[in-house]
């Protein structure tokens, strides 16, 4: 029983890298889309579209992460239903762990990218738009 605690203690170790990567990125986001309004000018036309590719860089991190902490946890959850004897301390992802909700598309159209970077988007749009006119 040791062996498989301390094998769910591994993964779990790493699924809290996963879910910590992805609150500094979000962090990140934000403050350089709002750095790059603060500092852009007023007059700088073309380049002010600019700020748009950031936020879907950062989403598509962000979605990878999230991506990569899903199959994690389906890793986790193989292991939680394994013997003690079966524990060999492998952290690979094998197929097993992949399914539909741990593909890229899945994790883009997830809640939690969603509802944080298409409000982002909004209000860029929108100041982007009230900078033009």
């Amino acid at each position: 029983m040791e062996n498989k605690i301390k094998h769910l203690e591994m993964i779990q170790a790493i699924i809290t890298r996963m879910a910590q990567n992805s609150f500094m990125i979000k962090g990140w986001a934000l403050t350089l889309v709002v750095a790059m309004f603060a500092f852009v000018p007023k007059t700088a036309g073309l380049f002010v579209p600019i700020v748009l590719v950031p936020i879907l860089i950062f989403a598509l991190l962000d979605a990878y992460y999230l991506q990569l902490e899903r199959k994690y946890r389906k890793l986790y959850d193989i292991v939680r239903k394994k013997e003690d004897a079966e524990i060999d301390f492998e952290l690979k992802i094998t197929k097993e762990c992949q399914d539909r909700s741990t593909s890229l598309l899945n994790c883009i159209f997830s809640r939690s990218i969603l509802f944080y970077y298409v409000p982002i988007l909004c209000v860029s749009v929108g100041i982007i738009i009230g900078l033009f006119i």
